[in-house]
């Protein structure tokens, strides 16, 4: 396992908690979230895409570069259907030190 970038090492810091604000500060305005295979474009679309998302625990089992990015891969924990589930990659393909870019969210 690589070391995390400290963005990313945020988002995983936040995700789960109740900051919201801190959480979105971390997309850049015109960022793109898929997820579920759906795009969300913007912080009014992700923030739509949030307010959908259940509470979760994230538990990163694997961290690699990969290109010009990083994928972190984790178990999630919560309150939905088939947790826990494992393997979930979240791909970090644009970010910078303040802010997340691109994150493909797929299993």
């Amino acid at each position: 396992m690589t070391t995390t970038p400290a963005i990313i090492q945020r988002y995983f810091e936040l995700a789960p908690g109740q900051d919201t604000e801190a959480y979105f500060a971390l997309f850049a305005d015109d960022a793109l979230v898929e997820d579920e295979g759906a795009e969300h474009k913007g912080i009014d679309a992700i923030r739509g895409w949030r307010t959908e998302v259940p509470p979760v625990e994230y538990t990163i089992t694997d961290v690699e570069p990969v290109g010009d990015g990083v994928v972190v891969t984790c178990t999630i924990t919560g309150d939905f259907p088939g947790s826990p589930f494992a393997g979930l990659k979240h791909h970090f393909e644009e970010f910078d030190e303040n802010h997340v870019r691109v994150l493909r969210i797929r299993p």
